[in-house]
């Protein structure tokens, strides 16, 4: 069926998700509209909503350093005020002064400092979608000075776009544009999906395509309209004969940072598409507000090539950025940046970044829901794509500790002036 779907208590999204047949969908979500039949996959602790509900039950057990900390001493408080009260009874001679110096010193303002104020930001940040799994992470969100983007799908979305058409001499964009996409309707490739996408949008009719063959990595052949269609690298065209001499050359807008596409028809290039990964709309003031929270260096690591990653690393407002990196490389970066005196946070999708997200003083997934791997892999998932969470990720974790601290203040001076005061207070 066919429904719009509230993922809020799962994503943090307060905009209903709309789904079509074959789409995953999660326990614990609210149908709003339509009907819908489901397949169910994972019920109970299983479910996404269950593994968070568990997470977060786990991430209350747990302690920051200062929690441990007074752990460690209170031992000796209790043995402590009950020396002083009876001190002041040996000496004055008055019970109520001692009793008195008990009510006063009684640790309830010291022991729930801290646990109260942890578990309000850990609920608040689940409510949006931000799964905490140990609070001493949300301590270290607060401390960072670096911040490792991984490119792909975490500050870009994912999928390719067509953003230019470049005919050859003679041809019609509409022209180019058609041969391709026919050619290319029965490709899973993304950038035949980029291809259909942007056709449909210019409301192109598209002609069936017959002997269609998929070479992996290099492009596709087919025949449109009684006429051979090839499209692929320039290697693909040139092993095939074809001359693109012809058309201009992409590498003259490499700053752009295109993925090429050549199309040839009956053997003679009739032009090329570029095609990008866009950046996600709210990634730029999303980096904007990190480095206004003191955060000194945002990092973007990719395995494209580098006009690629320069003109995405310009339109985030990166301080740096490194291209063409393999799994270990990213990994020897956050290492040395850690080396740097930098406390480095790694954000990825959780998946081939594992290595790196393990390697950084703490690890954010995006996009964690519906995926155990993700969930599992980072200290703190993502439910979302929104990086915007990463900016509020730090406020709240700067104004859990300030809270925290106001907290213990207020009760262990309270403590010390009521103490002080005990003549003047009665039980």
């Amino acid at each position: 069926g066919l429904s719009s779907v509230n993922e809020a208590t799962i994503t943090g999204e307060s905009l209903p998700v709309d789904k079509v047949p074959g789409m995953q969908v999660f326990a614990g979500t609210n149908n709003l509209t339509g009907a819908l039949d489901i397949t169910v996959t994972k019920a109970g602790k299983d479910t996404t909503l269950g593994k968070v509900q568990e997470l977060i039950i786990e991430a209350e057990q747990t302690k920051i350093p200062i929690m441990r900390i007074i752990d460690r001493y209170v031992r000796w408080y209790t043995p402590t005020i009950l020396m002083i009260a009876g001190i002041v009874l040996f000496f004055t001679r008055n019970v109520n002064y001692a009793i008195t110096i008990l009510i006063i010193s009684c640790p309830c303002a010291l022991i729930l400092a801290t646990p109260t104020a942890m578990v309000a930001a850990i609920s608040a940040a689940a409510r949006l979608g931000v799964l905490i799994k140990n609070v001493a992470d949300l301590e270290i969100a607060g401390k960072i000075t670096a911040m490792v983007f991984d490119k792909t799908g975490t500050v870009t979305t994912g999928r390719l776009y067509v953003t230019k058409l470049t005919p050859a001499e003679n041809v019609e964009a509409a022209g180019l544009l058609t041969a391709a996409a026919s050619a290319e309707k029965m490709s899973k490739h993304p950038a035949a999906r980029a291809l259909q996408e942007v056709a449909k949008q210019a409301k192109l009719e598209l002609p069936v395509a017959d002997d269609f063959q998929e070479v992996p990595g290099k492009g596709v052949t087919a025949v449109v309209n009684s006429e051979k269609v090839i499209i692929g690298r320039d290697t693909f065209l040139k092993e095939n004969n074809v001359d693109i001499s012809n058309v201009c050359d992409p590498a003259l807008h490499e700053e752009q940072g295109f993925s090429t596409l050549y199309v040839a028809k009956n053997s003679k290039c009739i032009g090329w598409i570029g095609l990008q990964d866009k950046t996600r709309p709210e990634a730029s003031d999303a980096v904007k507000k990190l480095l206004k929270l003191g955060v000194k260096r945002i990092t973007m690591l990719t395995g494209d090539r580098d006009e690629v990653a320069n003109r995405v690393a310009a339109e985030l407002g990166c301080t740096d950025f490194r291209a063409q990196c393999l799994p270990h490389d990213k990994l020897s970066i956050v290492e040395q940046i850690r080396k740097d005196g930098h406390t480095v946070v790694v954000v990825g999708d959780g998946i081939n970044d594992a290595p790196a997200l393990a390697a950084g003083d703490l690890g954010i997934a995006m996009g964690a829901a519906g995926s155990d791997v993700a969930i599992n892999s980072a200290s703190i998932a993502l439910m979302s794509d929104d990086l915007s969470r990463l900016a509020f990720l730090v406020q709240l974790s700067r104004k859990t500790k300030t809270l925290i601290m106001q907290n213990l203040g207020f009760g262990i001076t309270f403590i010390i002036l009521g103490i002080s005061a005990f003549k003047f207070l009665r039980p």
